[in-house]
């Protein structure tokens, strides 16, 4: 027999098994929510401990847990509570009890027993791994290179021993807890139950993309289980958590860290974290942290926030890492985060407080208190008094010197500024800010531009100020002039301002504006609202109350605006509607306070001060100031909007309707579907450009699956090294293999030998490699939603569908009846609002699905063609938006998650127009290679052979093809468009390549040149506008090479016995000349072209001397043929007659030696005698002819 609590667990797997398959479904069918609600948990707060609470509805019992789920237990009706019926408790039931009805049916599990646990994420050291209750602060950025001794162990693995290893300084430890409550226990569970976290880091594109280049990126990892280094009784383990390296990217300061379950073990919620490089921490010499910007203080003093109004908190919107926030008073402080006020500082700057009154800049009084703080990507501005500051961090993976600066500095020292402006979005590869004046300046705005850390003011207007200019006609153009006074409604909620209507006695009191780049939405707020889509016609929201007055606006940029007040009144607006709504303080307040004591919530408090209201991640959310039990907190909270809306909904609109003897109570709906889905969405990445990469860690040979400090360090240099081989894929030829991770590609030929290695625990290092594992992907599929961003091309679409459902929401089972399509028309409709109508449109087509009680709408966003011109890739892009919207959805339409309830019926998307990033232009060697060969009949590599850059032969004619190869899907394809191909520079080698000026590219590629510099040539005709130069395409007829005689290719000179060779470096461009596409493709590569001809004059000189030298050569063999034997005669002659001379010297010496020699030698001398005598004889017989002849003459 089982067990009782055997039972109860198999229970409770049913129900996991049930709620799982509830959950596949629903998510076939329903648009997932946005999992960045997240924020990073190193907090100092704490954690909300959510407690279970039940209400009573009709006998029956309906239980909410901390997850947000229901269950329903049947009761008598013996259990209603006895007494009167409160007023209060009457509403609360009503709420509890549409609640039950609206998040019904998916919600009607029994999951009770599933806790609801959330992620915790901190950053450590690398030399810090494994040790517990440590966490520190982003700022060290240099890569370590102590991964040698690691990989050099690794001999029979797919790495390579002669790639140097790097890695980064910092590793991602991931835990756990539920309930509100840390156990090892439960992440012991975790991980012998399969749980797995992954990790997902997004890398914010930078400010400046004239320096580095804008791409999306992401990388994923999949975190590695390790075992604590504290003391431990057990065998195995007793504290434990997963590691992942924490990447950094070049010109990268802001990251996003999404980490998800992979679905075994407990149920554990996504969360996002904010995980951004500080640069303004140093680090001592005993190797503790301190603030560059001044000293950080432990004691927040109550008098710090107590009834201190709020004010706004100024950044450049996605971009900045470190947020300040001012307004402490008659301090020189400020609260300081890079963790988005998960965890904060508070810091004491280092300025002077040099205040100066003078006539020019009066002063009422002088205070220490930071009234403006603006936070950029690496800079830091603020305003005290009349004085205004900024300090730029130590950011290395921005700049190009590693240093920022040493103290404040002081700008704009003789101006008397009034008000620090934020320009929230950065444009042209700069951030902006701008210092309103006063006093005798009264009227100009010195508009600052920050760029690399550098800051430069500009004085504007440049000729006379904005007071003295409405003085003078024609000077300054008046977009709009505001009523004096505020116009009646009379009941509406809103009301177009066209001159005719009436007004109130109340005063329009302007006190700021508000534009939103995207939806090009301009607000003008005072004691009113107004906004307009084209700075000309204003609308006027009547549901803000003429008394009061807004103090600043929050926009989250995606659709959704909060209004702070100055009696810190909190409204809510949605961006394309005109209802707006009271969040703080409204009876939906009061519900969601009581519901949170209920809930024993440690965030909300009786006495409580708001600091202020910010948007994250589309979430909005409080930094509040908490005094319980005479002990102060500052906790970031997250304000729910859609929950509050859903209260006030429900208590505005509930009624008892009297069934039999007894009332019941029942509800308006004012939703006018049941369901929203969207269906047949496109792969993301074709339109959102995200980049994304995979890498798992190496599996290591130990039975409990836990990693080591030295498979962590292998794990952190392969990620390393992936990232490395992604910033370096910028080839100009294109490669066989359209991937960042082809040179993989023969270390994965073998991974069935490292298999087998491991299977039998031979692998080195006892960690198990799969290169398999370190890839890019590029079939991500769409998850019920739209991408965060759209970017479209020239005449390129988004595609999708919205289903909607009538009816379908009552918790009877009853039959349900069937709408015709007019009904269905006149129920649900479906609008799209675009900001740019004349960039883009919006084609919508619906179809009836009268069985279901449905309609599919047919969204079609397509380009116009008409709104840009050209740029480079992810550069200047066109900021545009659309809304997606039902008709009588805004604020009536709730979609029930697992993190709570999310507004339907209202979607808007960003959208880019322009080049979108990531895609490029490559030289297509492989298919150039292919046709020169067909078309030439043969192809002539260079004697030496370069596999990475072929060479093509001068006399043949030249056939290039380009491709466009999209980094982000992995496509590649031949280049279709025109483009202008020009020869920019050149030399005969490598080492005296040099570039060419403008007026030598002119005269080596137009052939309109007439000084016989042409470099090459085309039979095309077709030119650019002015006919400077030619017009290729993929259908040109070839290129001839010329080299006339003032080129620099001309005359070559060869440096071996083979024809010269000459490197020309070319530019292709399609700008101006190519009208398919947005994109500015430039590229720039090397050709190398071998057997280029001599000159004339140097051919006819190398002739010249080549025949002298043949003929001399000829002439001297001739003479030598000839000579030659009279020659050998003489020689022989010669040589005989010194014979005879040497040999008759040496006799005559040899016998006047020897004549007293002994008698063992007579025989010798007289044999050299007898031979003397003879040669005597001899010359005797010589002499007398002469003798003879001499006697002659006497005789006769």
């Amino acid at each position: 027999m089982q067990s009782r609590g055997g039972a109860k667990n198999n229970y409770r797997e049913r129900l996991r098994g049930e709620a799982r398959r509830r959950g596949e479904t629903r998510s076939r069918g329903v648009s997932r929510s946005n999992s960045r609600g997240g924020t990073w948990t190193n907090s100092r707060g704490g954690i909300q401990n959510r407690s279970r609470y039940s209400t009573l509805v009709r006998g029956e019992v309906w239980s909410r847990s901390g997850a947000g789920s229901w269950s329903h237990v049947a009761r008598c009706p013996a259990m209603y509570p006895a007494g009167p019926a409160w007023p209060k408790l009457r509403v609360l039931r009503a709420l509890w009890a549409l609640l039950a009805v609206l998040l019904a049916p998916w919600r009607l599990w029994a999951k009770e027993d599933i806790q609801e646990c959330i992620w915790h994420v901190v950053l450590i050291k690398f030399e810090a791994v494994g040790e517990e209750g440590r966490s520190d602060r982003f700022f060290d950025l240099e890569p370590l290179e102590s991964l040698d001794s690691v990989f050099s162990l690794l001999v029979d693995a797919p790495t390579d021993q002669n790639e140097k290893y790097l890695g980064f300084p910092y590793y991602l430890k991931i835990n756990y807890s539920c309930g509100g409550e840390s156990s090892e226990a439960q992440v012991r569970k975790g991980h012998l139950t399969g749980l797995k976290p992954l990790v997902l880091v997004t890398f914010q594109s930078p400010v400046n993309f004239h320096r580095w280049k804008i791409e999306q990126l992401q990388i994923q990892m999949e975190a590695a289980p390790f075992r604590s280094k504290e003391r431990c009784n057990a065998e195995e383990v007793c504290a434990m958590s997963w590691y992942t390296p924490m990447p950094i990217k070049n010109g990268s300061v802001v990251m996003y860290v999404d980490v998800r379950s992979n679905g075994l073990g407990p149920f554990v919620q996504n969360k996002r974290f904010h995980v951004n490089i500080n640069g303004f921490l140093q680090k001592q010499q005993d190797n503790t942290l301190q603030f560059t910007v001044g000293n950080e203080i432990f004691n927040l003093i109550p008098r710090y926030f107590i009834n201190v109004p709020s004010r706004p908190l100024w950044h450049t919107v996605n971009q900045t890492p470190v947020l300040i926030l001012g307004g402490i008073p008659d301090e020189k402080s400020v609260l300081l985060t890079d963790t988005s006020f998960t965890d904060f500082f508070l810091v004491e700057l280092n300025i002077d407080s040099c205040w100066v009154g003078s006539f020019y800049c009066p002063q009422a009084s002088f205070t220490a208190t930071i009234y403006d703080a603006i936070a950029t990507e690496s800079t830091l501005f603020i305003r005290q008094n009349q004085l205004v500051y900024y300090f730029t961090g130590t950011y290395v993976t921005l700049h190009e010197s590693n240093q920022g600066s040493g103290s404040w500095v002081r700008v704009l020292a003789n101006e008397c500024i009034k008000k620090l402006c934020p320009v929230h979005a950065h444009g042209n590869g700069s951030e902006y800010i701008m210092a309103l004046t006063t006093g005798k300046r009264e009227g100009y705005v010195h508009f600052g531009t920050i760029t690399d850390g550098r800051v430069s003011f500009e004085l504007l207007p440049r000729q006379r100020s904005v007071c003295e200019g409405l003085q003078v006609s024609n000077y300054l153009a008046i977009l709009y002039t505001i009523p004096e006074f505020i116009p009646d409604a009379r009941g509406l909620e809103f009301l177009m301002l066209l001159g005719t209507e009436s007004h109130t006695t109340f005063l329009m009191v302007p006190k700021g504006m508000f534009y939103n780049q995207y939806s090009n939405l301009l607000y003008i707020w005072g004691n009113f609202l107004l906004q307009s889509y084209n700075y000309e016609n204003f609308i006027y929201l009547a549901d803000f109350p003429k008394e009061q007055s807004i103090k600043y606006l929050v926009n989250s940029f995606r659709g959704d605006m909060a209004i702070v007040t100055e009696t810190e009144e909190i409204w809510y607006l949605l961006e394309g509607s005109y209802r707006m709504y009271k969040l703080f303080p409204s009876r939906g307040w009061e519900v969601h306070i009581n519901l949170q004591v209920m809930h024993q919530s440690s965030v909300y408090t009786p006495n409580e001060t708001m600091v202020t209201l910010f948007y994250e991640d589309t979430k909005l959310y409080q930094l509040v100031y908490l005094m319980k039990n005479q002990q102060g907190q500052l906790v970031k909270r997250h304000v729910p909007v859609e929950q509050l809306l859903m209260y006030q909904q429900l208590s505005n609109h509930y009624f008892f309707k009297r069934q039999g003897s007894h009332l019941t109570l029942s509800f308006t709906n004012f939703c006018p579907f049941s369901v929203m889905r969207l269906r047949d969405l496109p792969n993301p990445q074709v339109y959102s450009r995200q980049e994304r990469y995979q890498a798992r860690p190496p599996r290591v040979v130990e039975p409990s699956g836990f990693h080591n400090e030295n498979s962590l360090a292998v794990y952190q240099g392969l990620v390393y090294y992936l990232l490395c081989l992604h910033s370096e894929y910028h080839k100009p030829y294109a490669d066989r293999v359209h991937d960042s991770t082809w040179s993989w590609s023969n270390k994965k030929q073998d991974r069935d030998y490292y298999f087998y290695l491991a299977s039998n625990s031979q692998s080195p290092g006892n960690v198990y490699i799969d290169m398999a594992s370190y890839e890019k992907i590029y079939d991500l599929k769409a998850d019920y939603e739209l991408p965060e961003r759209i970017f479209l091309d020239k005449g390129t679409s988004y595609v999708f569908s919205v289903f909607l459902r009538v009816g379908g929401q009552s918790l009877e089972f009853t039959p349900e009846r069937v709408l015709t399509s007019e009904e269905l028309k006149s129920t649900v409709d479906l609008g799209v609002v675009l900001a740019d109508p004349g960039c883009i449109e919006a084609v919508v087509k619906q179809k009836f699905l009268i069985n279901r009680n449905s309609v599919l709408f047919r969204v079609t966003l397509s380009d116009k063609r008409s709104c840009f011109d050209q740029g480079l890739s992810g550069h200047h892009l066109l900021e545009t938006s659309m809304l997606l919207k039902v008709a009588g959805a805004v604020g009536h339409c709730f979609q029930n998650t697992h993190q709570g309830p999310r507004m339907q019926g209202n979607l808007m998307v960003p959208v880019l127009i322009g080049c979108p990033p990531g895609k490029r232009l490559a030289f297509d060697i492989t298919y150039t290679l292919q046709y020169n060969r067909l078309q030439n009949k043969h192809y002539f590599d260079c004697v030496r052979v370069d596999p990475e850059m072929p060479c093509f032969l001068f006399r043949d004619v030249f056939y290039p093809f380009f491709l466009i190869q999209d980094l982000v899907t992995g496509d590649s394809g031949s280049f279709q468009g025109s483009y202008v191909l020009k020869v920019v520079g050149g030399g005969p080698t490598l080492d005296t390549i040099r570039e060419y000026s403008e007026e030598e590219i002119y005269r080596f590629n137009s052939p309109l040149d007439k000084t016989h510099s042409l470099i090459w040539t085309t039979k095309n005709t077709t030119t650019t506008k002015d006919s400077a130069f030619n017009i290729m395409s993929h259908q040109s007829l070839g290129i001839e090479w010329l080299c006339l005689e003032n080129s620099p290719c001309y005359d070559a000179v060869p440096h071996t016995i083979f024809a010269p060779e000459f490197f020309f470096k070319v530019l292709v461009s399609n700008r101006g000349v190519d009208k398919s596409t947005y994109c500015d493709y430039q590229l720039i590569f090397l050709l190398h072209i071998h057997g280029l001809p001599l000159s004339a004059k140097r051919a006819f000189f190398i002739l010249m001397v080549s025949s002298s030298v043949f003929i001399g050569l000829v002439t001297l063999y001739i003479i030598f043929c000839l000579l030659l034997p009279v020659m050998v005669k003489a020689w022989n002659s010669l040589r005989w007659k010194i014979n005879n001379i040497i040999m008759s010297e040496s006799y005559y010496t040899y016998t006047s030696r020897n004549c007293s020699g002994t008698s063992e030698t007579r025989s010798t001398v007289s044999s050299r005698a007898s031979s003397s005598d003879s040669s005597k004889v001899a010359e005797a017989n010589q002499r007398a002819p002469e003798q003879t002849w001499k006697k002659k003459p006497l005789v006769t």
